[in-house]
């Protein structure tokens, strides 16, 4: 299963059932787990860890050092979980010391040709991010949130769970999840009520999200008036909870 063209250090730990295509190169301290499939030309180094049944196209770069300066060699990490589609050239940096040390990959997320996940970065679970999709460093995507095309995500920046953006956004706040966000600034447009539906939201939970963006968003109230209303409906819909830990964890200010 592993070409006879690919170079495989003797150090790397690769599972029984892996593929392994035609030039591929695979570093010392790389570990990937049953069931993937690489492809050919894929270089993944560093201290890397894949899961199990992923699928990784041509020509993706993994585990490389981080494009940061400040970086001196650490052995820090690149982790990705089990199921994710990782399409031609896609590009996920190592860690920095200065932030935890890890970039980490979440379970059955798509990632479209040519992503960049920078240094740092967090990715949950289930995500589709369209071609061309820069995170900067450290940031943090949230379960189901999807990226459209050349959508362009501003180091430290937050994106909420459930949330989508439009192709070509440029995000340097952070979104809370569940909104639709679109532009340059990138600025809301409602709530992805059609996702929710997707994934079996009741329709008292969609109607409860809806009113908790009307708080942020049409009551013209302070923010922290907006996260009060937000806490006071929470006992009774449990799925507003994600705004609250968002609002716990932001540090840029969110999109307006």
């Amino acid at each position: 299963m592993i070409h006879e063209t690919a170079i495989i250090h003797p150090g790397a730990k690769i599972a029984e059932g892996v593929e392994i295509g035609p030039f591929s190169l695979i570093g010392e301290h790389v570990e990937i787990g049953a069931g993937t499939v690489v492809a050919s030309h894929v270089v993944i180094k560093g201290h890397t860890t894949i899961g199990r049944d992923n699928r990784i196209f041509q020509f993706c770069s993994l585990g490389e050092i981080p494009q940061d300066k400040k970086y001196a060699g650490e052995p820090t990490r690149l982790e990705i979980g089990d199921r994710n589609t990782i399409r031609e050239y896609c590009n996920f940096n190592i860690g920095t010391e200065q932030d935890g040390g890890v970039t980490r990959i979440g379970d059955d997320n798509w990632f479209m040709a040519s992503v960049h996940i920078g240094h740092d970065c967090h990715v949950g679970n289930t995500t589709i991010m369209a071609n061309n999709v820069t995170l900067g460093g450290h940031v943090h995507v949230g379960d189901f949130a999807i990226l459209g095309g050349m959508a362009a995500v501003h180091q430290f920046c937050i994106i909420g769970a459930h949330c989508m953006a439009g192709g070509g956004s440029i995000i340097t706040q952070d979104i809370p999840p569940y909104v639709i966000a679109n532009g340059s600034p990138c600025t809301p447009h409602g709530i992805n009520s059609e996702g929710l539906r997707r994934r079996g939201f009741s329709a008292e939970a969609i109607m409860a999200v809806k009113r908790a963006y009307k708080a942020l968003y049409r009551q013209n109230l302070a923010l922290e008036d907006a996260r009060q209303a937000i806490a006071d409906a929470v006992a009774a819909t449990p799925e507003l909870q994600l705004f609250l830990d968002f609002f716990a964890r932001s540090k840029r200010g969110i999109i307006r």
